[in-house]
């Protein structure tokens, strides 16, 4: 007899996000190099963000969020055998900062590993955890988006030291069995990189080249040229594979990198902007825990409901780029 194969569905189960305690806000860079507040909202849309302190790392910031989404989801840290953190700003070279997050946490075995995808990291780690759940690798996983920025930026640069920001945000997913999930959970990705503009978006230094950390370098226009085509092609092809319309999506999560980066997909993909979570004019491009911040916010504040079909976004350096579709 042939035992028939179980399909599992990657659920949701809860979500959490933090943000150091320290808000730097646009008339206090004012006073540091050569620019306005009216400056930074104009090409940005960015009011404040958040700085990490000096006893705060990625690790500390992911812990906290990933605590936060666990009380949400109802579960206690030994139920997690799965930890995918997404960080370009990690607290060492090595070990991973997922396994700072699960020894600050707690948890004596799990999988712990880190995906680098700059800005576009939690949307791959997303793709990664699901693919482990549903295999049965795993049955809870935390994933998680940890930056911090702030240490990597060159603070005389106004055209990159405005931009950025700290924090973290995490979300449980779970296993169901498809045929019982009635629809929910990840139902489609679209994952892509194109490694030839690496140098419009980048940091000059690490362990192999030169040996030191290095500063954020990146060529805005150029960067904003790629964004909006890449961001809207990726999530075409993503409503394409789990058979919606883009008309059908009720909430749309992107990367909060830029204002006009925002405007200019929502124009090209004819989305209503009332769909688009903002939150950049709070926590600037806080790069790979963007999403999750902005996802578990807009949860919060009771705009994202259970049932609702949310499309997540993002690109960064690299460039990679890619969207997510989650039926709560």
């Amino acid at each position: 007899m042939v035992t028939p194969i179980t399909t599992r569905q990657s659920i949701f189960l809860g979500s959490g996000a933090y943000l150091p305690e320290r808000i730097v806000t646009n008339l206090e860079l004012e006073a540091m190099m050569d620019t306005t507040d009216a400056w930074i909202q104009e090409r940005t849309g960015i009011q404040q963000r958040a700085i990490a302190g000096p006893l705060e790392t990625t690790a500390t910031l992911g812990t906290h969020a990933a605590r936060l989404a666990l009380t949400d989801a109802g579960l206690e840290p030994s139920d997690v055998d799965l930890i995918v953190c997404a960080t370009s700003t990690p607290d060492r070279t090595f070990p991973a900062t997922a396994t700072l997050i699960q020894a600050q946490l707690g948890i004596p075995v799990a999988s712990a590993f880190d995906v680098q995808a700059v800005c576009s990291g939690f949307v791959y780690a997303m793709t990664v955890a699901d693919a482990l759940l549903k295999v049965g690798q795993a049955k809870t996983a935390l994933v998680i988006g940890a930056e911090t920025f702030s240490r990597i930026l060159d603070w005389s640069d106004r055209t990159t030291a405005v931009l950025f920001g700290d924090g973290a945000g995490a979300m449980v997913m779970g296993t169901s069995v498809a045929a019982t999930s009635q629809g929910r959970g990840l139902l489609a990705h679209a994952l892509r990189a194109d490694g030839r503009h690496a140098d419009l978006l980048y940091v000059n230094g690490g362990a192999s080249q030169g040996g030191r950390i290095g500063k954020l370098k990146m060529q805005g226009q150029a960067v904003f040229r790629h964004a909006v085509g890449n961001i809207s092609e990726a999530i075409s092809v993503c409503c394409a594979q789990a058979g919606v319309e883009v008309d059908d999506i009720d909430w749309f999560v992107p990367h909060q990198a830029n204002r006009r980066i925002l405007e200019g997909v929502a124009r090209r993909l004819n989305l209503d902007e009332h769909k688009v979570i903002t939150t950049v004019m709070q926590h600037g491009n806080t790069s790979a825990a963007s999403v999750p911040l902005a996802f578990d916010l807009a949860r919060k504040d009771g705009r994202i409901k259970i049932g609702d079909l949310v499309l997540f976004e993002a690109m960064g350096g690299g460039f990679t780029w890619g969207a997510s579709l989650l039926r709560l």
